[in-house]
């Protein structure tokens, strides 16, 4: 939401247009602005797949047509610590993280806002699609959704407390992306053009199993059916997700009437991992039983509020860019529990199960277990 008063802001800039237009959006509102460029990541920086270069030229390049200061700050350190480390520890024991949320919690909205805090500022900003509304009847600072709903990014910040939402602003939720997009042409913006980022937070767009191959050690295993056919061979089950279905090297196994949801031309999907006999199980069709679930159970929960809502009846999306699903929220120990009327595919351990009542994003948890058909 708008700050009522003028009041010293630093935006994260990154390179990219969201960023841009909220720099724009604060300064055009009175604020006085300030950009800090995060470089998060140094590993072979200088390669094609990661060079933040090219983004600070492209920050620095809106810092002057808006006409800020903006600081370059090394975050390296703290990225490799609390992120890629239990990045790399999730994908070694099977499960599938979401740098994003943990990149949001630990460096954009920790390191990025103490750093801002001892330069002043009474708020940070950064581009993302979501807003934060106080509510004067509980006195709570809330995550909403952004008003695009295309664009969303809810999912990635639910992790964020009240200290934290109340440092932060958001200008671009109140945006559907084409409008930020005709400002960024409008006032002139370098970066107008650019595409939107994706791959991994800080570290970019690049050949993922290549990539992870150089930190995980990896064994391979056998790839069987739901019957316990031998398919293929895995190249180590840290490089795949449930529910992928591309990259198996299994395209080419057809055979006629095959069981429990699909017939001889369906595709093959990833539908568990056994760490124990290093084992990959797939099945084919979309819709195959073991791809389905009507219950999980997520811990290391985290709530906006800062205490659990009471159990009952809400949406959670069990991964981004997922249709909000209705569900029962249930207490458990360490953790909650989530049931649904109908069957969620893929729901993924590792990934976060977050919990969203009409707008407002509650919190979640990382997904331990889910209960297959």
């Amino acid at each position: 939401m708008t700050a009522p008063t003028k009041q010293r802001v630093v935006v994260g800039l990154s390179g990219g247009v969201d960023s841009a237009v909220t720099a724009h959006l604060l300064k055009k509102q009175g604020h006085e602005v300030v950009g800090i460029f995060m470089k998060n990541w140094e590993d072979d920086d200088d390669s094609e797949y990661c060079s933040s270069n090219i983004d600070f030229v492209d920050a620095a390049a809106v810092a002057d047509v808006i006409g800020i200061e903006i600081e370059h700050v090394n975050f390296a350190a703290d990225y490799k610590d609390r992120v890629f480390a239990e990045f790399l520890r999730e994908y070694q024991a099977g499960r599938t993280p979401n740098p994003d949320v943990l990149c949001n919690a630990e460096i954009k909205f920790k390191a990025f806002l103490d750093h801002a805090m001892r330069l002043g500022a009474e708020k940070i900003a950064t581009g993302h699609y979501a807003r934060v509304r106080h509510n004067p009847a509980t006195g709570l600072h809330e995550l909403l959704k952004g008003l695009d709903p295309s664009k969303d990014q809810s999912y990635f910040l639910h992790r964020l407390n009240q200290a934290q939402l109340a440092k932060t602003l958001f200008p671009v939720g109140e945006l559907h992306k084409t409008e930020v997009r005709r400002i960024a042409e409008e006032i002139g913006l370098p970066n107008a053009k650019k595409k939107d980022s994706t791959g991994i937070c800080f570290i970019g767009e690049r050949p993922f199993r290549e990539f992870l191959n150089r930190y995980i050690s990896h064994a391979p295993g056998p790839i069987l059916d739901d019957r316990g056919r031998k398919l293929g061979q895995h190249v180590g089950l840290s490089f795949y997700t449930l529910g992928q279905r591309q990259g198996l090297g299994i395209g080419g196994v057809k055979e006629k009437g095959a069981q429990r949801g699909g017939g001889a031309h369906e595709p093959w999907f990833v539908a568990r991992k056994d760490l124990e006999k290093n084992t990959l199980r797939v099945v084919q069709g979309h819709d195959h039983p073991w791809l389905l679930s009507h219950r999980l159970v997520a811990q290391d929960v985290s709530w906006c509020a800062g205490q659990a809502p009471a159990p009952g009846a809400y949406a959670a999306k069990t991964r981004y860019r997922q249709q909000d699903a209705a569900c029962r929220l249930e207490a458990v120990p360490e953790g909650f529990a989530l049931a649904f009327p109908e069957a969620q595919w893929a729901v993924t351990p590792g990934q976060s199960a977050v919990l969203y009542d009409g707008d407002v994003c509650l919190g979640g948890g990382v997904i331990q277990s889910a209960v297959a058909d």
